[in-house]
């Protein structure tokens, strides 16, 4: 209502005989609409029903940068890592039929203590690698994130290589480098299946 009464006081005066209005101008109204005459709005959420939020209190705000911090993350990662790689070595131990047997003694069947503590060792180990690559991965995504000032696919792809670098690197020059270029690839593929 208000822009239309904007678009008709806006309209030329009255050229007809007997001091009648002249219909409303098309060109007159888009301009109030879309045109540079348009005024923005400011959306008020309340207006259309939105669910009002409360300001944040002081302890909010202290959650919120702790659960943003590169530390939280990184110990977030290591965590998820050793329950991930528990339960990936377990599995793997599982299906693994020389899982319990003595190198030595081939022949001998093993008890199922053996096969458990050889599962639950497998188990150990790869939660261990699966929790130092994850602290390492998101602690080093988080200051590439922190240093660029920006939240995107490149990131994940920095902090990859760093990760498969660093990892790949104690077996030397050659193997850092396809760590490198392994874990970077690995990492951009899951961003992009991510987003």
């Amino acid at each position: 209502v208000a822009v239309l009464r904007a678009a008709m006081a806006a309209a030329p005066p009255p050229s007809t005989p007997g001091g009648s209005q002249p219909p409303l101008q098309y060109s007159v109204l888009l301009q109030h609409l879309v045109g540079e005459q348009r005024r923005p709005r400011a959306w008020d959420p309340n207006t259309f029903g939105g669910i009002p939020s409360p300001p944040k209190s002081e302890e909010q705000k202290m959650v919120e940068r702790v659960m943003e911090s590169c530390a939280f993350k990184a110990a977030l990662a290591c965590v998820g890592g050793f329950v991930l790689g528990g339960a990936f070595g377990i599995f793997t131990a599982g299906i693994d039929t020389n899982v319990g047997f003595d190198p030595k003694d081939p022949y001998r069947t093993p008890t199922a203590k053996e096969v458990l503590k050889d599962m639950g060792q497998r188990g150990i180990s790869y939660a261990k690698n699966f929790a130092i690559v994850g602290a390492m991965f998101s602690c080093t995504e988080c200051v590439v994130e922190s240093y660029r000032g920006k939240s995107d696919w490149r990131n994940s792809v920095i902090s990859g290589c760093i990760t498969g670098g660093a990892i790949g690197f104690r077996a030397g020059m050659k193997a850092g480098m396809i760590g490198c270029g392994g874990f970077a690839a690995f990492s951009a593929a899951i961003d992009y299946y991510l987003r």
